[in-house]
């Protein structure tokens, strides 16, 4: 039996299928897709699952309103099975103080996925809504799909966590196609590939292999461009630029108590100044040292003796880099009841040179939708600051002392493609600061850094990322990683800075390139099922 049977033969029953089956089928090839992200990159997986969920439209046409309704609960029962295994992690998050939040924990392990695969039933839906009998329905069904991915990155905030054009960012190569198109534009390219071999079952066609054919070819030129690029792009390292990240895998708990002050600046000011060799010269060989998001349990301006003693540590010429929490100006005797999550950069006599309030908050973890309604109900969220964080207003570029202007991004505000223009123009480098802690030893923080990395090849810029327990690493422009602290370690990390290149087309035209892709694919679908 040839291959295009043996497929016609697994994809008929497929089509075919209803009911529980149906659902069985929707929800596995889901589960299965999520292999495709960190830390597993097994994407090959896609080039099973993504045909299933063609046939799967295909066979929505049996039932009412065109088979609208049908495509759309294959497609929630796909996204489910995608989103449950890809973000199972967030649950950890809730056992941090599990007498508060413990309870919660089933509602956000499936809620959240369950409301984040209704963007993926209305891309099924809307491919189901344009859907041809020919091999331009894989056009439909990515343009269709990326639309709903865009719209999940956007709407309400936005979550764009393990969008389908993660799947390929791994091998570096292939990654590089983001410089030209972004990850929306890697989106389409990832559902037109991967959904390529399910026209193999189109028993009318005369050249069933054209369009996977054709895949396979564009998937190998995206190697090629993408060798090409990263052989053109050797690391290269601005002058006179040492960085130090301490990573302190500090326990979640510690970060929230006062009491803890002594201790964890300890931890800090020690571990900052480790030797790492017996040619190390700790926090003196660095000229910018970077420590975590939210890195103390109080707010590091208003303690004196805290900031006394990172002057103490810091060497002439040295800078330090921080996250912290940061009270709002307020007239003395206010009570403080929200504040902003904020990144310092702090001279080495301890003067506060800049600062940056995080702009884009998370939900439920930063702040509650409906705030005020939602904590007269009883609920807070996880951060427990009364009233949620104070969002950030501008996003800008901050300037250095001896260093490239650098982009501050605080946590998951380095997920959003295209989120990254700031005010004061084009920035040397990338310095991400997050904290990964409230999720333990999983998946999460892989696919954290996996998404930020992919910001630093898009935006042709190095990505410096220091995470409370990990993952710190250093990026060049094209995504290759210089140094790296892995997850659950303790340590600092010492590199030179890479310097950026010049802007990639992506940073130049953002969504534009994708957004052509879109138009082009629904154009074709949309001409081919009107022809009789």
């Amino acid at each position: 039996m040839s291959i295009a049977a043996s497929i016609r033969t697994a994809g008929l029953p497929v089509t075919l299928s209803w009911g529980w089956k149906r659902a069985v089928i929707a929800l596995l090839a889901g589960a299965a897709s999520s292999l495709a992200m960190e830390p597993f990159n097994a994407w090959p997986v896609l080039f099973v699952t993504f045909p299933l969920a063609t046939w799967l439209i295909d066979g929505a046409g049996a039932g009412r309103l065109k088979g609208i309704p049908a495509a759309a609960l294959s497609g929630w029962l796909f996204g489910l099975g995608y989103f449950v295994p890809g973000l199972y992690w967030i649950g950890n998050a809730f056992l941090v103080d599990a007498q508060t939040f413990a309870w919660l924990m089933p509602f956000a392990v499936l809620g959240l996925p369950a409301y984040l695969a209704l963007f993926t039933s209305l891309g099924f839906a809307l491919a189901r809504w344009i859907w041809t009998r020919d091999a331009s329905r894989i056009l439909a069904l990515a343009a269709a799909l990326t639309i709903s991915e865009w719209l999940r990155g956007h709407a309400l905030t936005g979550f764009p966590w393990n969008a389908f054009g993660y799947a390929l960012t791994e091998p570096l190569a292939l990654a590089q196609t983001a410089s030209l198109i972004g990850l929306w534009g890697l989106t389409f390219l990832s559902v037109a590939i991967f959904a390529s071999p399910a026209v193999l079952i189109d028993g009318s066609s005369r050249r069933p292999w054209t369009l996977p054919a054709t895949a396979a070819v564009l998937l190998v030129a995206m190697g090629v461009y993408g060798a090409i690029r990263l052989s053109r792009h050797p690391t290269e390292f601005a002058d006179r630029v040492t960085l130090r990240i301490m990573q302190p895998n500090l326990e979640q708990d510690a970060r929230f108590n006062y009491s803890a002050k002594a201790a964890v600046m300890h931890k800090y000011l020690t571990l900052s100044d480790r030797a790492t060799g017996p040619h190390s010269a700790g926090v003196s060989g660095a000229t910018i040292l970077i420590w975590p998001e939210s890195a103390f349990p109080f707010f590091l301006a208003r303690e004196a003796d805290a900031m006394a003693q990172i002057a103490d540590l810091l060497p002439k010429g040295t800078i330090l880099i921080t996250g912290s929490v940061r009270a709002p100006d307020l007239p003395p005797g206010v009570r403080i009841t929200r504040a902003y999550n904020s990144i310092y950069v702090i001279d080495d006599d301890g003067s506060i040179l800049s600062i940056y309030d995080k702009l884009h908050l998370v939900p439920f973890g930063e702040f509650l939708p409906f705030q005020s309604l939602m904590e007269k109900l009883g609920f807070v969220q996880l951060t427990k600051v009364q009233g949620g964080f104070i969002p950030g207003k501008t996003r800008r570029t901050i300037d250095l002392p001896n260093a490239p202007s650098v982009l501050p991004l605080i946590c998951y505000e380095a997920i959003f493609p295209g989120d990254i223009e700031s005010r004061g123009g084009r920035p040397g480098w990338i310095v991400n600061l997050t904290n990964d802690g409230w999720f333990g030893i999983s998946t999460g923080p892989y696919q954290h850094l996996q998404q930020a990395r992919l910001r630093a090849i898009e935006e042709g810029l190095p990505l410096v990322r220091a995470a409370n327990t990990g993952i710190s690493v250093v990026t060049d422009p094209v995504g290759r990683i210089v140094a790296r602290l892995d997850l659950g370690v303790e340590g600092v990390l010492d590199s030179r800075l890479p310097a950026a290149i010049s802007p990639p087309p992506y940073a130049r035209a953002g969504d534009v390139p994708a957004a052509i892709m879109v138009i082009i694919g629904l154009a074709l679908a949309i001409r081919r099922r009107r022809k009789p």
